[in-house]
């Protein structure tokens, strides 16, 4: 992807992020000077519990954007973060906030699996606990 192409997408990326942040945080009822009813309060827990999940998905996804945009500053984007080889064009076309190749985020993902016990991570082979053994 040619790099004018890729800043230009990344900055729109940056501010459509930016619109829908401001829009959650000012969707929630409660946050534009509502009331809750005693009865809905946990309704608007749970909504807020969602609004909140969204907020901070479109902040983590900015986050990357911005990493990006560093690296097209910096003349790395483009290369992988973790192995230095080149990231496919498709691959960068679908994601342009990516910072690694297909493989390399595989290897993070797989990581991040077994750190949280997912497959094949410890909690499903030993319940979850150190040593396998409940604890006493």
């Amino acid at each position: 992807m040619e790099i004018t192409v890729a800043r230009k997408r990344l900055e729109e990326m940056r501010d459509d992020l930016d619109r829908t942040v401001l829009v959650l945080r000012g969707e929630h009822p409660l946050s534009r000077g509502g009331t809750a009813e005693a009865g809905d309060a946990g309704a608007n827990l749970t909504e807020a519990d969602r609004n909140e999940a969204a907020v901070q998905s479109a902040l983590d996804h900015r986050t990357a954007v911005l990493a990006a945009l560093a690296r097209v500053d910096d003349g790395s984007y483009g290369r992988c973060v973790d192995c230095g080889h080149e990231i496919p064009e498709p691959r960068l076309e679908a994601r342009p906030a990516t910072p690694r190749c297909v493989p390399c985020q595989s290897k993070l993902d797989r990581r991040r699996r077994l750190r949280a016990g997912g497959p094949g991570g410890c909690a499903s082979r030993c319940g979850g606990f150190q040593g396998g053994r409940p604890p006493g």
